[in-house]
């Protein structure tokens, strides 16, 4: 049996965790349809409870969209503090069972329990102390997926949601798989599983069928990746404290934006959610990326790297406003600005090095 088959990995998620703070902390809300974003004309959907999801409403729908599939909907403005505030809650419980927690996000991670800290030899078990606890401790309900690999916990976490855990067993990942539509498969969004019906694979099996350098020709260096997860494949290790790759903010403005001065004023709160963000998290950047969307949809991207990360909120600022003045004179309405910092390290790593930019 090969070692990766000896390890024992949990994936932790939250169901519906912003709408569900929200539920908590309101009773008005429980048990009625809740969605966290802006209702207004170009709002977003940010979180949808289980009672809105029944009606179709998904995240990143548009407001007016959901609103037509469900009428009864509430509104919710987001509050991240408040659910970083749970997050922080949650991974403390996380570090009393083991060191190995990679967060995915706010209400997701992986754990890997193989050799944990309470000694205690069943995953299934540390699984479901854990969001036993969780549900004392916050109010809330968690899935959890228990599995040898990052990718079938994964799998196994949706398998049973909300408030359910599954278990995947070593021999048992293959036949789990080849049951499963690619559209399934975390890591295949909707266009790859669209192009892969259009080539004849709609399921785990018929994508195992395929040759690694067939795969390679159709979908690139992610030819491999579905390679081996169409095995039930995946080696990679939890990594404890994974750095971001990116850190970014966006907002939809209500009406379109024409000169250049509403274009700064618009992008400026985004702009400082994302500095507040790096600074919160000891990080910096050195790859800052503009997001730009017509109003007729069509989207691009201005970007500029320098050779060391950004070393304050100015020169973030200052870059950022250049990268605006590609765009004059604008042709068309602006309805969505958004700012990115990539290319992540910690401050600490970068101190006292001076900001050169690459033009």
């Amino acid at each position: 049996m090969p070692p990766e088959e000896n390890r024992k990995i949990i994936h932790l998620d939250m169901d519906a965790f912003y709408a569900s703070v929200e539920q908590r902390d309101n009773p008005e809300l429980r048990g009625r349809p809740v969605a966290v974003g802006g209702s207004r004309q170009r709002g977003v959907v940010a979180a949808a409870s289980y009672e809105a999801r029944q009606y179709g409403v998904r995240s990143a729908m548009a407001s007016m969209v959901a609103i037509r599939k469900c009428p009864a909907l509430t509104f919710v403005k987001p509050r991240f503090e408040v659910y970083k505030a749970v997050s922080n809650q949650i991974h403390a419980i996380f570090a009393e069972y083991t060191p190995l927690i990679e967060p995915l996000s706010l209400d997701e991670a992986y754990l890997d329990v193989t050799h944990n800290l309470k000694n205690m030899p069943s995953a299934t078990r540390i699984a479901e102390e854990i969001r036993a606890r969780i549900h004392v401790e916050t109010g809330l309900t968690a899935s959890a997926g228990v599995s040898y690999n990052k990718f079938l916990a994964k799998l196994a976490s949706d398998y049973r949601k909300p408030n359910g855990q599954f278990l995947i067993r070593p021999g048992q990942g293959l036949a789990f798989v080849e049951t499963l539509t690619v559209g399934q498969f975390h890591g295949v969004g909707r266009v790859t599983a669209a192009k892969m019906n259009e080539l004849g694979i709609f399921t785990g099996l018929d994508l195992r069928q395929q040759p690694e350098a067939w795969l390679r020709q159709h979908f690139g260096k992610a030819g491999s990746y579905y390679h081996a997860i169409a095995r039930a494949e995946d080696h990679r290790p939890v990594k404890a404290d994974r750095l971001r790759k990116s850190v970014g903010s966006e907002n939809t403005f209500e009406q379109d934006l024409w000169t250049y001065d509403e274009l700064v004023a618009g992008l400026q709160p985004e702009l400082e959610q994302v500095w507040a963000y790096c600074q919160r998290g000891g990080l910096a950047g050195r790859t800052v990326t503009v997001k730009v969307k017509y109003a007729d949809f069509q989207q691009i991207t201005r970007s500029r790297t320098t050779l060391v990360p950004l070393s304050s909120k100015a020169l973030l600022e200052q870059i950022c406003r250049e990268l605006l003045t590609t765009l004059l004179p604008l042709a068309k309405g602006v309805r969505l600005l958004g700012v990115s910092i990539s290319n992540l390290h910690t401050a600490e790593a970068t101190a006292g090095q001076q900001l050169t930019l690459i033009f």
